[in-house]
This record gives structure tokens, sequence and C-alpha cells, in this order.
């Protein structure tokens, strides 16, 4: 049985995660809130990461395995500048020492393995076609930036032998089910999650811009594989690039003709949006993810794929 501990668990693939466990481990999550769908078998806490209390009452059983997803996403950290550095710097911060103090309380025998959802947004460009593994992290966005600061974190607290810390960054997730949250790379989910929906969608880039993504799907196989790495062996000292998949929006949209046909398509409105677009211009577009792949990572390899295993998981039942 694995003890096993998901900050931010209430979340999309919090959830998802928490499915991808049996019965026979002992899983807590830890949110703001939950669906009315979770998981029944997990320990349940209500309450903020910014509230020490609440951090403590998640880690008095000792997980040995904790999952780190809970953040202020992109848009909502670059328009309110305090609650992003407060939320998703702070906080982890007030966490990590936590995991400190109990290591030196147990003489170092409580060391808990953490992996940390960071982004690709550590990156800034000016960018190679294909970013290599050894592309220097510098954001220039205060997302990107709060995920970077949190990556040296984990790597030095790891250093010193308080825990066992892996940041993954994650391609942006699409596409995702429910509604549109305040990431800037929302629309990437929307203009297929919407059509498919009967729903017309706003597109506020160019067909031209080339993102990276990955499914919900990879996602959680991307985080339960990490789990059963052997973090002493790794010899890389910050975060690791996950795979992908590149394309352009205009790629997305006839994946999506291909798999829906015309009338869905005719669903998807341009109309700009300067912000958006701004912030859009700053993101990496192509990764090789070398070392990811070689540790037995994998992601989708057409943009099709990724929209049938959204009708798969989420609107067929």
């Amino acid at each position: 049985m694995t003890s096993v501990l998901i900050i931010g668990g209430g979340g999309m693939i919090g959830q998802k995660l928490a499915s991808s466990f049996s019965t026979n481990d002992s899983l807590t999550l830890l949110d703001i809130g939950f669906p009315n769908k979770n998981q029944s078998n997990a320990r349940k806490i209500i309450g903020s990461v910014g509230d020490p209390e609440i951090i403590e009452n998640s880690l008095k059983d000792l997980p040995e395995v904790i999952y780190y997803l809970a953040s202020v996403v992109s848009g909502e950290a670059e328009a309110d500048f305090s609650k992003g550095w407060d939320v998703n710097i702070h906080a982890f911060w007030a966490f990590l020492s936590l995991v400190k103090k109990l290591n030196e309380k147990s003489q170092g025998q409580y060391k808990p393995k953490i992996i940390f959802t960071s982004s690709i947004a550590v990156f800034g460009s000016p960018f190679p076609n294909q970013i290599p593994d050894d592309f220097i992290a510098a954001p220039r966005t205060s997302y990107g930036a709060q995920k970077a600061s949190c990556e040296l974190m984990l790597n030095d607290f790891s250093r010193k032998g308080f825990c066992e810390g892996l940041a993954i960054r994650l391609p942006t997730i699409c596409v995702r089910p429910g509604k549109p949250n305040l990431a800037a790379s929302s629309f990437f989910s929307g203009i297929i999650r919407e059509p498919l929906s009967g729903i017309k969608a706003q597109l506020p880039v160019s067909t031209a811009v080339r993102h990276w993504h990955a499914s919900p799907r990879s996602a959680v196989r991307f985080l339960r594989h990490a789990e059963t790495l052997n973090f002493s062996q790794l010899t890389f000292n910050s975060g690791l690039n996950m795979p992908g998949l590149s394309c352009t929006v205009e790629e997305q949209i006839e994946a999506l003709r291909l798999v829906a046909g015309n009338e869905v398509v005719k669903l998807i409105e341009f109309k700009p949006d300067e912000k958006i677009i701004e912030i859009v211009k700053g993101w990496p577009q192509n990764f090789k993810a070398q070392k990811a792949k070689e540790l037995g990572f994998y992601a989708e390899t057409s943009f099709e794929e990724i929209i049938q295993i959204f009708i798969e998981d989420e609107v067929s039942g």
C-alpha cells in the first residue's frame, strides 16, 4: 500500500490522478473544493495551500508520495501579481519548510517523494526550432517566473536531503473538460470542446500560432510514471521537459474537421485578444524532451488522437 497526498486534488488533473489509484492505496486530497463526483475512498481536506494549519494536517500521516499540483494559473497570475506570488511561491516555500521540519524531527527517516507540476512557461523567447533539455529557463511571464522559482526551491531542498523532488514541465493540457478557466492557454481547449458540444467558441489568436500539447490522459500517465523513477539516479538538477505534440492552431482545427466535420468547425469564431496575443508570443512551440523519452515518458503523436481521447473520456460518458 502506498500513502499518497495530492495537493490540488480537486482540480481536473488532480481528480483524474486520484482515479488512477486503487482502493488499497492510502489517498489524501487537498483543495479549496471538490466536484460532486469525486474519489469516495480518499480522505479529503478542504482548505487553502496558503494556510499552514491545513498543510500541516495534510502531512500528519507522513505520505510517502506527494503530488503538488496546486497553483494560480497563467492568465490569473499575470493579472493579479500579488496573488500569483502568494499562492505559487510563498505557499510552496511554507510547504517545503514543513517537509524539512518533519524530516529533521524523524532524524532523516521521513523523506517523501515530491512530484511538482511545473510548466513550459519557465522558458522565454527567443527559441530555437526545437528546445533541447539544457535550454536555459528564462521566463517572460509572472507565472513562468513562479514555476521556475519553485523548481529551484525543490531542487535545493532535495539537494539538502529533506525530500526527493522532481519537477515535471507539463505541455499545455488539451482538451480540458468542463468550463474555461483563467489560463491564457484556455482557448486551445475551448476551440475543440465547445464546438463538439454545439457551442460557439472564440479564437483569440492567429491560426498560425504553434504550441506544445498533451492530453489529460498523458498528464496523469506522466505523474504516475514519475513516481516509479529512482530519483537518486537522475542526472539533472532542474525540471524535466515532458513529451508532447507540436502543432499549429490551424492543424488543431483541421484535426477537428477530420474527426467531427465542417459544421462543427464553423462554430469557431476569430475574435483577436491583444492581451492573449502578447502572452502567446513568448511561449515555446516545440521540444526534444529527449531525457524524458529515455526515462519512459511518452505522449500523443497527432492532434486527432488528442481529440479522440477527449471524446472517449468526456463526451462518450
